[in-house]
């Protein structure tokens, strides 16, 4: 070996580097995965599944505000809260379907979510 070779700087060496079609490829799926991941964890995207779902639990918890409205107009709903109350969980969205209050103006029958989203906030609200 000769040990009279020049040193060569690094800016020399990044002028002459070219990147091959296998390097430019792998970046362009680093970026793309990084992206992706940056995106659904911290950047608010989601998939239209859950979009849909978020909908849904959106349209069921105002449907309750509407359901808890109907339960203030019962006149003998203080009686019908504790009878409510004294129900195990699983059974509060029936009793509240049977009351009727979970039936919707302008709905022909009632909505189970939203009896459910009902009767737990009537439970809440009357602790």
């Amino acid at each position: 070996m000769e040990r009279d070779q020049k040193k060569v700087s690094l800016a020399q060496r990044w002028d002459e580097a070219r990147a091959t079609k296998r390097v430019v490829f792998g970046f362009a799926v680093a970026a793309v995965v990084l992206t992706l991941i940056v995106g659904f964890n911290w950047g608010g995207w989601v998939t239209g599944g859950s979009a849909q779902a978020m909908a849904n639990d959106a349209v069921v918890l105002r449907l309750a505000g509407v359901c808890v409205a109907q339960f203030d107009q019962d006149p003998g709903n203080q009686q019908k809260l504790s009878e409510l109350k004294e129900k195990r969980v699983y059974q509060q969205d029936d009793y509240v379907i049977e009351q009727g209050w979970a039936i919707i103006p302008g709905d022909e029958k009632p909505d189970s979510k939203v009896a459910a989203a009902c009767a737990k906030l009537l439970v809440q609200v009357g602790q």
